[in-house]
């Protein structure tokens, strides 16, 4: 079961090519210094453990490990390959007892990665039970949810994020069409939901994200953002925001020429809604830098408890 506390914070650990703010950081190109091009670039899955090892330290309540971009139009891969990016991590992490998120769409991979987490914790000498404590799939695909995923949640004790979204990376930003975009998502998340409980998934499993950037324009993030409060006080369910260093937080902080602000720029504005998420209650957010979202969520706690 999930318990709510503190707002946590989930650190995001891409183990990616392209990712839109940190892709690359632990893609390993094989060279063997002679005339011929350097092989095709793989994974440096050790140098991946240890920064999940170091947002742990750094006061992640939750490494998020994906290997997939889910940045609009972003290449769509096959599950073997996010597979071979991302399931050693998972399982060295899963041996660190370090609680896991697991950012990915297809239910063969969710299904590979909780395997592997059960793994990692037996050969640490830890229990292999899952719970949603231990490990959370988080799956952003919304109204094209595989059909055997909530199977697979069901039958594993995972927790699983059911994320508000239309398409797939390719497709996604050409169906921001709605009404009412907050009646909308509310209305298409409990869809969602409603698939996962009638494959046997408890309440208790189930957390759900609004899916800011994911299917939604500039003005409609900022409309869903304007409603979260509202989202999260009539949900069932834990709530988690993922917002950071995405493309609406670049124009806001653009310069005076319209020039964006880069990603690696908007940690500061993602910090504030942060701040506003925890204050309204959210279950978690999904930052890529931990320290200051960290500091934010505990000077909410800290205010809450005065």
């Amino acid at each position: 079961m999930i318990v709510q506390q503190r707002t946590r914070v989930m650190a995001i650990l891409n183990v990616t090519p392209d990712s839109f703010s940190d892709g690359g950081r632990f893609v390993d190109a094989a060279d063997d210094g002679g005339d011929r091009p350097a092989a095709p670039a793989g994974t440096d899955h050790d140098a991946a453990v240890r920064r999940g090892l170091a947002l742990h330290a750094a006061g992640a309540d939750i490494v998020d490990v994906g290997g997939e971009s889910t940045r609009p139009g972003a290449e769509l891969l096959e599950p073997e390959i996010e597979q071979e990016r991302i399931l050693p991590v998972v399982e060295q992490l899963a041996a660190a007892a370090v609680s896991l998120s697991v950012d990915t769409r297809h239910a063969a991979t969710a299904a590979a990665a909780i395997d592997a987490a059960r793994r990692g914790r037996r050969a640490a000498g830890l229990d292999g039970v899952i719970t949603p404590e231990r490990l959370v799939i988080n799956d952003v695909s919304g109204l094209l949810t595989e059909a055997e995923m909530p199977a697979v949640i069901a039958a594993s004790g995972a927790g699983i994020v059911v994320m508000h979204n239309r398409g797939d990376a390719q497709t996604m930003q050409e169906r921001a069409d709605y009404v009412d975009v907050v009646a909308d998502v509310r209305a298409e998340l409990a869809e969602i939901v409603g698939r996962h409980r009638a494959a046997g998934v408890a309440d208790e499993q189930i957390i759900v994200d609004p899916g800011v950037g994911f299917a939604k324009t500039e003005e409609q993030n900022w409309a869903v953002l304007r409603a979260l409060p509202q989202l999260i006080a009539e949900s069932a369910h834990p709530v988690l925001l993922g917002a950071s260093r995405k493309g609406f937080l670049g124009a806001v902080l653009a310069d005076a020429d319209g020039t964006r602000r880069p990603a690696e720029g908007r940690d500061v504005a993602t910090a504030a809604l942060t701040t506003l998420a925890a204050d309204a209650g959210a279950w978690a957010v999904r930052v890529h830098e931990v320290e200051p979202h960290r500091d934010a969520v505990r000077v909410v706690e800290a205010l809450h408890s005065c």
